[in-house]
């Protein structure tokens, strides 16, 4: 099968090779790709910046989330036939989607929302999932509660303005003056200029902040939150309390505690909860999102669509922070 795939950590492009079609397991299927998304996540692990939390061997195929079909279904499959259009994101082991086939547990995948293209479907998963594990499994964002959206014209933001507001939250958001209609249309009640604004000087008082920049934007976000509240971040530094969750060992726990200090201080201040996330891959919560959108409650936000062979240029666009909404790669 083709693929786009990395030979060494870097910022070296990607190049279509030939690869071996995988071969499932008992409780995989094989599933044609149709379409997959551009996520921050596919540059953090090119350039090597998540190998404290899982290394790869090269050449690996990068690829995040997409949308298919199902081919073939291992013995002990039972969700799933073949012929099923599917969407997910698969594990962090087994990623790869920017080739035309995957091996993926079933417990990763559900069908494809019924209402949308493969281009569209393909857009959500890695999104949704991380908004909805923020806001909905860590914060339990509820209703009339304030939250803070950093970068709302982003992938993720997109999908997180929606998610909040149908949670029944005020939200206000980042964006250029580019993204701030787009923003607005999707439920944002406040939406800051960051170009021109300092977030932390108009807002105060909110329950919750969603960080997908770290830096100084997550440690200015302290500022506005208020006692109890609760901080999410998929860019900040992970900390203690997340290694030990994730399972490491004495040592990354002790990096991390370390290299998370400025943060764990800013926490202890303002009597804040941070939470560094790294999402985890469900198809039941994907089997909620599809209900979501099937009822028109949430809708994709797609910014561009590329062809297969022009995979390492929409990774390029996606570096550009230029996009608004998701980056498709257009398999087949």
């Amino acid at each position: 099968m083709k693929a786009m795939v990395i030979d060494r950590y870097g910022k070296a492009p990607m190049r279509l090779a030939e690869m071996t079609t995988p071969v499932i397991g008992e409780y995989e299927v094989l599933a044609e790709i149709h379409a997959a998304s551009i996520n921050p996540i596919d540059f953090k692990i090119r350039d090597g910046k998540v190998k404290l939390l899982i290394k790869y061997k090269m050449p690996l195929i990068l690829g995040n989330d997409f949308s298919g079909v199902v081919v073939k279904i291992g013995a002990k499959v039972t969700r799933f036939k073949v012929g099923d259009e599917i969407y997910a994101r698969p594990r962090k082991s087994s990623i790869g989607t920017f080739a035309e086939y995957i091996a993926i547990h079933e417990d990763d995948i559900a069908l494809k929302p019924k209402n949308l293209s493969f281009e569209e479907a393909a857009s959500i998963p890695l999104v949704g999932l991380t908004s909805y594990q923020a806001l909905h499994d860590i914060m339990q964002l509820q209703k009339g509660q304030k939250i803070l959206i950093h970068a709302g014209s982003g992938g993720v933001g997109t999908f997180a303005i929606q998610l909040a507001k149908l949670m029944g939250a005020t939200v206000a958001t980042t964006a250029s003056e580019a993204g701030a209609n787009l923003v607005t249309s999707l439920g944002a009640d406040e939406v800051i200029n960051y170009k021109k604004e300092k977030f932390e000087e108009i807002l105060e008082n909110y329950d919750a902040v969603f960080d997908t920049l770290g830096g100084k934007s997550l440690e200015k976000s302290f500022d506005i939150i208020k006692n109890g509240g609760k901080i999410v971040s998929v860019s900040g530094m992970p900390n203690a309390r997340f290694a030990k969750e994730y399972g490491s060992g004495i040592f990354k726990k002790l990096l991390f505690s370390a290299a998370s200090h400025s943060l764990t201080a800013l926490e202890k201040k303002h009597h804040a909860q941070y939470t560094f996330l790294f999402m985890k891959p469900s198809g039941a919560q994907l089997r909620i999102i599809a209900d979501y959108i099937e009822s028109g409650k949430i809708k994709p936000v797609i910014d561009r669509t590329f062809s297969f062979e022009d995979a390492q240029k929409a990774m390029e666009y996606a570096e550009s922070g230029r996009a608004k909404g998701k980056i498709i790669v257009k398999i087949r």
